[in-house]
Parts: C-alpha cells; structure tokens; sequence
C-alpha cells in the first residue's frame, strides 16, 4: 500500500512514493519489479529523495535489488533527508527491484525516480526543467510515465514552453514523446516571451503562464501540417459519417448537420450524429495514403447547442473495408484519447508512431449532450521508399547450384519480410513546425556563396568609386600655375634637363655686386645680371611685356607677410595689362637662379621708361642682401643723343646703401622719352 504514481514501460519508466511529494503514511510498504529485454541492463536514477532516517535506515529506507524473486542480491540501501543521488544506479542483468519502507515518522516527502535500459546515457527524470540545464541545445532521454499531476507546464506550441516547466512534460503536451513510451527530445532555449498561452494536448493541460526571462522549444524532423479539411483540399464527397442529425427549428426550417461540416474552424453548425451511442463515426478519405501524425477537435461551437465530444477510438484503413484500431506498441488494449472538455477549445491528440493510411476514422466514446465536432488532421505525404533490385542468378545446374537457388530464396523472402515489416513498425520522427526543415547541400551552398559574390562586386565598385573621386577632387585642388603637392621645390630641378636654352642675347656672365656699389652706378651701366644665395623658390617677376612666359612656374605664392619682408611700393602705370607676378623657367646652362626681370618699353611710346617693376629680395642674416638675377638692360631706343638718365633709388627706408639688415632695391622711376623715338 506504500506506492505511489508508477508507469512501467519497455525501455523507460518512472515510479514515486505514494503521496509524493507530501509525506507519506507511516507503516507502508511497495515494491516494483522491473524488467526489460534480455541481454540490457537496467540504469536507476533519482529526481528527489527524502526519506527519514532518524533510526539509521531502520525502519524507512530504499533498498534496491539485482534479480526479481529470492534469488534477488542487494545493491544498496538508502535513507536521508534530502540525499543528493546525482549519480545512476546499474543493475548486473535486466531485471530490478525497487523496495521501499516507511515505518514511524513525521516528515519526509519521499522519493520520485526513474529507469531506463543502459543505452540511455543522457537519461532525465520528470522533475527536470529547461533551467536545470545552461546549454543553448541539448538532447535527453525522457523516460515513460512523465505526465504527473504535482508537475506544471505553461506555454504551447509553435510558441514554446516557459523555462520552469517539466522538460519531459512538455515533450508530451507537445507530441514530441509518448507517455507511456518515453523516448528522445531535443531541447532548443531562446529568449522568452511576456505571456504563455494554456492549451490541452495529449491529456496533458498546459497553463497560462507570466514572463520568464527564457522559454524552451522542440527540434524535430517530422510532419505536422495540415491535410485539408480547414482549407477545402479534402473534398464534400471525401467525408462522410454514420449518421446525420436532422432536426427542424422553430420557423419550420429543416436544420441538416452534414458530416461536411465537420472542418475546422468552419463558421456555422457541425458534423452531429443522429443518435448518440459508440456505434457511431466520421469517416475522411485522403485520396491517397498519408502519414497522420496529429488530429484536432473541437465541440459544436455554438453556444446554443452545448455538443461535444470528450472521449474517442481511432480507426484506419487502406481500402475502407478493413479496419484497424489504433494501439501504442507493446499494448494491448485500443487507445482511447482525450477529447473536449467543452465546445469551443481546440484539443490535439499526436500519434506517436504516425498512422499510415488512406481513410480515417473517429469513433466517439464519449459526448456531452449529443455527437458533435469539428475536426483537422495534421500529417504530410507519404513516400514509400525503393525496394533494393535483386539480381537473380541463372538457372541451376547441379545440386550445389540448387543449393544456392534455395538460399537466393529464402534471402528475397527475406528482403520481402523485412520491407513489410519496415513499413509497418517505422517510427518516424515528428517534426515541430517552429523549425526550419533541413535544406539541401546545394542550397545551403548557393546560400553562402550569394552573398558572399555580392559582397566582393560591391566592394570594388565601392574602390573604383573612391579612386574616380579622389582623383577628380586632385584634379581641382591644383591651380593653372600650381605643381601637384608631392614635389613642388624640386619638380623643377628634375625637369629642366627637358627644357631648351634661352638665346644668347640673355645670358651673361654673373658679377656680383656690393650695395655700396651700385648706388654708384649709371643706368646704363647696371650690371645685366645680379647673384645671390640658392633659394628653394624662384623670386616673382615684376609686372611688364614678358614674351617668354609660356611654361609653369616654380614661384612659391607668398603665404603672407613676414617681418624680414619691406612693402612693396609700386610706381603707377598706364600700362593696363595684368601679368601673373611668375618666375620664367630656368635655362639648361644656366644656373638655378631666377630669370631677371626684362622690360622693353619702345613698344609703348606714350608710357614712361619707369614701368611699375618692382623686385623684392630677402637676405639672410644680418648682412645687406645682395641683388640677385638675370636682368637685360634696359634699353631707351631713341634717336636722340641726349637721353635722359635712368636713376635708382637707394635702399628704401635706409639712409646709406649697405647701413641696414634689409635692403629693398626698385627699378628706375623716370626715364623721359624724345619726342622722336621710335622702335629700331
């Protein structure tokens, strides 16, 4: 009288104290002999144990045996208030026995524990839940007998489950595995989601559940697809029934309950049947065999007429002559599944293995007022795979061929055997429709590859793009006269190898002046070329009638003015033109030095010798700066003997020539002209 929930399957099972999880009565005694196939072994293992153990085992224990029978030996006794027993314990032969005692005592829940055949190393127990575990994915093996009234599941699917429920529990809820079977699950954990929906499925009632911060979901490979009664593929002359209900309402209209009604969700009345007794039946004719993996029902769905259907057999068959009762393997008796417990929820029920027929058949047990539902089955197609071709030998010829004719028979027999028995015991995997089927290696190789090629062509589009911009934007940050900004000082000394020599009339032997020196001077006699120290740049020319400037510049634009720099004072002009104040490029033979400052002004016989020439030169140090260049004279073409002198400035801003640290030197300011000159 000591035991408490117990399920005993082929391969898996579960077992409990009685009252667990609250305390058992005291004086109470069970014991549970399990067996599996021969040839395995039995592995034991506890999801709570809490056994008194103030008198040392003495009274209240758990004792588990090797064998069943007297022959039995024992491997080991246990007691203890909350015992910690991780670990599996393994029988020697495929037989166990579990006894427990409890004798005097005031606490204790008890123990709840459950078994397998060896060969399940990842073995669970129904006390398990998705938060024991922190791997994102894992498999486990849930034994039989896991829909236990103290364990609570929130969630359904294609939702999922919240974490805190019982992992095998909702394997079952979610037809993934069977109660009285057991078996593999493959457990997927994602974020979770703020409400949990309730649901009835497998004779297991999911509730409403709150937030949780993860919730668990099933992978699997299976079908679960609708097969067309909701959606019309199934047609009016596919489903039929025992019986229809006939009845006519208060106006006198004749209300029929057509077996057609019986779809999903379908607005309007029902399939009902005439008379309610268990002789009764909906029929649906698939065309073709299909797997059925799934049914739903529901009640009338209409609140006057408060008809449904709580208790059903499942029947099927290929030529809707013969038919099958559905059965879970091992049992013995016809599987009665749960129906409605009212007229509007959707129940599901799974068929754990899948049914494997053309026509189907529902025959309620039990109804509440009247016959009435509405129905959808879930399934997929259903391929029969290729037999392997056999190849037969020739014709025997002696007895030891006859020999071997005999064993090519026996072996097609065989084949055949195995093929038919195949088909009938398969058990095929249940897919979950909150995954994503497999795809096909080609696919998921096109997959990769896509997006991969479009990365790499965009990519260089994005390059060819970038280098057209940058070098368009080059293109307007260089003036007319500016050098690229990669060699502005010494592009010039690389090029001038290419460039030819001025004429001969310009170039002259350098002198070098002091600036005392040249105060002295005649205009006639200032020198025709002036030197310097090697600067980076070229100095500006001034403005005046340059024939020759024709190439690009090596003068550095001034970046404002400096301290060591004087003003610049030009004399005023009629002339109007405006040249760019450039150096001419520098001659081959020539040294690397600014071409001197040419002005002819016989061309202009109204305009003053004294163009507004101006030329700036800076000098290092504290020294005077020497004038520097290569200057032609200027030449006052005129008839007249008597021509008027040219005359220099002395240093702007100095009393004496050569009494300053800068000396800034201009071109002559007046040169008067004969009436009579002209150009030779």
């Amino acid at each position: 009288d000591g035991c408490g929930h117990t399920v005993l399957g082929p391969e898996s099972g579960t077992l409990a104290s009685i009252n667990y999880p609250r305390t058992s009565p005291n004086s109470t005694v069970c014991e549970w002999e399990i067996r599996v196939k021969p040839g395995q072994r039995v592995q034991l293992k506890f999801g709570d144990f809490d056994i008194d153990d103030s008198d040392s085992c003495h009274s209240s224990y758990l004792r588990v045996h090797n064998g069943i029978g007297p022959n039995r030996t024992e491997i080991g006794k246990y007691c203890g208030f909350g015992l910690q027993m991780d670990g599996l314990i393994t029988s020697k032969s495929n037989e166990v026995t579990v006894q427990f005692m409890s004798g005097i005592h005031t606490s204790g829940r008890g123990f709840l524990a459950a078994y397998s055949t060896t060969d399940k190393s990842d073995l669970i127990t129904c006390l398990d839940n998705a938060s024991h575990f922190s791997e994102p994915e894992f498999n486990k093996y849930c034994p039989a007998g896991c829909v236990i009234p103290f364990a609570d599941i929130s969630g359904t699917i294609p939702h999922g489950y919240r974490d805190s429920s019982s992992l095998c529990m909702a394997g079952v809820h979610a037809g993934v595995v069977s109660n009285t079977l057991g078996g593999q699950i493959n457990v997927v954990i994602s974020k979770g989601i703020p409400y949990y929906e309730g649901s009835l499925a497998n004779n297991v009632t999911s509730k409403v559940g709150p937030l949780s911060t993860s919730l668990f979901t099933f992978k699997t490979s299976g079908c679960y697809g609708t097969l067309g009664m909701e959606s019309g593929v199934i047609p009016d002359s596919h489903i039929t029934s025992s019986s229809i209900l006939e009845w006519p309402n208060q106006t006198g209209q004749v209300n029929i309950w057509k077996p057609e009604n019986a779809r999903l969700k379908r607005i309007g009345p029902p399939w009902a049947a005439f008379i309610s007794d268990e002789h009764q039946w909906l029929q649906i004719d698939l065309n073709k065999e299909k797997k059925i993996t799934g049914i739903i029902t529901t009640g009338s769905t209409l609140a006057e007429h408060y008809y449904y259907v709580s208790a059903y057999r499942i029947l099927y068959s290929d030529d809707a002559q013969k038919w099958t009762v559905y059965r879970e393997p091992g049992m013995d008796k016809d599987k009665v599944f749960q129906g409605n417990t009212e007229l509007y929820q959707e129940v599901r029920n799974n068929f754990i293995p899948p049914i494997i027929a053309r026509f189907f058949r529902i025959n309620p047990l039990k109804w509440h007022q009247k016959i009435a539902m509405k129905v959808e089955l879930l399934g997929c197609q259903f391929s029969i795979g290729r037999a392997p071709k056999i190849t037969l030998p020739p014709p025997p010829q002696n007895k030891n061929e006859e020999k071997n004719a005999d064993f090519m028979d026996d072996f097609i027999h065989s084949v055949k055997t195995s093929l038919q028995t195949d088909k009938t015991t398969f058990t095929p995997e249940i897919k979950n429709t909150t995954v994503t089927p497999s795809v096909t290696k080609d696919v998921a190789l096109a997959a990769v590859l896509v997006p991969v090629l479009v990365m790499v062509f965009t990519t260089l589009i994005l390059i060819l793009v970038c280098a057209w911009h940058w070098r368009n934007r080059k293109k307007k940050t260089e003036g007319t006269y500016d050098l690229p900004y990669w060699d502005r000082a010494g592009w010039w000394k690389g090029m001038k190898q290419f460039l030819p020599t001025k004429s001969t009339e310009h170039e002259e032997t350098p002198v070098r002046y002091s600036s005392s020196e040249i105060s002295h001077l005649r205009p006639r006699e200032v020198p025709t070329m002036l030197q310097t120290e090697s600067a980076e740049y070229a100095q500006p020319l001034v403005g005046g009638i340059v024939g020759t400037l024709h190439q690009r510049s090596t003068f550095k634009p001034e970046e404002g003015k400096e301290a060591s720099y004087a003003d610049l004072d030009p004399y005023n002009s009629p002339i109007q033109e405006v040249y760019h104040a450039y150096a001419e490029p520098l001659p081959v033979t020539g040294p690397e030095y600014a071409t001197p400052i040419i002005m002819d002004m016989s061309s202009h016989p109204s305009t003053p010798l004294g163009a507004p020439s101006i030329s700036t030169f800076k000098a290092a140090g504290n020294q005077a700066p020497p004038l520097v260049g290569t200057c032609n004279k200027l030449l006052s073409r005129t008839d007249s003997a008597s021509s008027a002198r040219a005359l220099y400035d002395i240093p702007k801003g100095q009393p004496g020539p050569g009494s300053a640290d800068q000396l800034v030197y201009q071109v002559p300011q007046s040169v008067a002209h004969p009436a009579g000159s002209k150009d030779e």
